[in-house]
């Protein structure tokens, strides 16, 4: 009996230990047992290319797989890398296995390749689609393969679903470190640990915010080309769309609220964070707290959250380490790194099986569906970021209730009839398409929690 107490207890004591490696030895660990992180990269876009770019020159990790439109993107991703390795074309899993134990970086056209190749443990989908993020997921937990979320999109569609099917699959679902929600989350989790009452998280908009904004417009046009960037994908920051899609991310995942439709949105700066975002009656915009907002000033690119407490012991704390005088205090992150820090996500999945954030098993609120400009019957919605509508965040049972369209089933659907500019587009206006993944599941999705 005591042989076997002194294993358990040895036991035990290794597995504190392996708890508490940093991640920056555990990588190292990884990189000299020959065990990389293995994992795959779907859309190389500007972020994608910055994901694949941050693991080269990382240890115990490695972008085996990276898929895109055209195989030609994807490898000029592990270009403006840096990469030494040859890469090669491949258009079946047997082939991506081949190139990866051979030392070779491969790229395809096709998800399911990725997906499917043995080594893989980690796949982020950084497609920006909603409809693509369904599929990849869904492929991943086919194959029992950690899935990054970049895709916020599709996270505030049917989030709660995937994360619910991949636990079953025994799989992580995560959004990622570095984008907004996740860099909140991570504060938030730090507040609530410590027992604060949260009055209010968010972040600073790091667009000016123009809710009709198209990718049409010159302005834009020529800001999106010296930025190196896709217009549709600005203008999904400037009208607002992205920051409404990314609380809202941030309220399915933690139950704070947004305020009022579409939030507040002020103008200040970040000395004026905790005295903004209170109640009415202290001086603030609330109503109440608890909620997802976001101000427009030197907050970019930094997150907040707003905490309080009611122990004078801890006031008392507080006022002597500079926090201020109350009744709020400001927790403050003055940077996220976007998909720079994506690969942080995939380690904590692979290895510690932790995701950086993901959505509860229901909706708190909903990103609904605006129109930009007036609209005819029979005209084709384009996507987020483009001309004809923009995203709103609103409370789930808000928009259940008023039969609204959930922005990420916007794409593609048909309109029955004409719609006013600013109008919110509902179901019963629309024809969308059944053979849609996306849509299958958010049927499924409301049909499972009723929300």
């Amino acid at each position: 009996m005591g042989l076997k107490r002194r294993q358990k207890e040895e036991q035990t004591k290794k597995g504190r230990q392996e708890n508490m490696y940093e991640i920056d030895t555990k990588l190292e660990e990884l990189e000299r047992a020959g065990t990389p992180v293995r994992t795959a990269l779907i859309g190389a876009g500007q972020m994608g290319k910055d994901i694949v770019a941050q693991i080269e020159g990382m240890k115990g990790i490695e972008c085996d797989i990276v898929v895109d439109v055209r195989a030609d993107i994807a490898a000029e991703a592990y270009r403006q890398a840096g990469c030494q390795c040859e890469v090669v074309e491949v258009h079946t899993a047997g082939e991506a296995e081949k190139a990866i134990a051979a030392g070779k970086k491969a790229v395809t056209t096709d998800y399911k390749t990725a997906v499917q190749a043995a080594q893989i443990t980690n796949v982020i989908d950084a497609t920006g689609s909603p409809e693509m993020g369904a599929r990849v997921t869904m492929e991943c937990i086919l194959h029992k393969k950690h899935i990054v979320m970049m895709n916020v999109e599709c996270d505030i569609t049917i989030g709660p679903l995937l994360r619910r099917l991949c636990e079953q699959a025994g799989i992580v679902y995560s959004l990622t470190a570095g984008d907004e929600p996740g860099s909140i989350i991570e504060v938030y989790r730090f507040a609530k640990a410590l027992g604060f009452e949260v009055v209010a998280a968010g972040k600073g908009k790091n667009n000016p915010l123009d809710i009709y904004a198209d990718p049409g417009m010159h302005k834009w046009k020529e800001k999106a080309a010296k930025r190196d960037m896709n217009p549709r994908m600005l203008i999904e920051f400037v009208d607002g769309s992205k920051t409404m899609i990314e609380m809202c991310a941030v309220s399915n995942a933690t139950g704070l609220k947004p305020d009022v439709r579409g939030m507040h949105g002020p103008e200040c700066n970040v000395k004026d964070l905790a005295r903004v975002f209170s109640l009415k009656e202290q001086g603030g915009i609330l109503d109440q707290t608890g909620v997802v907002d976001y101000g427009i000033g030197d907050i970019n690119p930094g997150v907040f959250v707003i905490v309080t407490t009611d122990n004078k012991r801890i006031i008392d704390g507080l006022v002597q380490r500079d926090m201020g005088e109350g009744p709020n205090y400001l927790l403050y992150r003055p940077y996220h790194l976007c998909s720079i820090e994506t690969p942080i996500t995939a380690v904590q999945a692979a290895v510690y099986g932790e995701s950086t954030a993901h959505p509860m098993d229901h909706l708190t609120s909903e990103c609904i569906t605006v129109a930009k400009k007036d609209l005819k019957a029979g005209e084709v919605l384009d996507a987020i970021g483009e001309y004809c509508y923009r995203a709103s965040i609103e409370l789930a049972e808000t928009a259940r209730e008023g039969n609204m369209l959930p922005v990420g089933l916007a794409k593609g659907a048909v309109l029955k009839r004409d719609i006013k500019k600013d109008e919110v587009i509902t179901y019963d206006m629309v024809e969308l398409d059944n053979r849609s993944v996306l849509l299958q599941l958010r049927r499924m999705q409301d049909e499972m929690t009723g929300c």
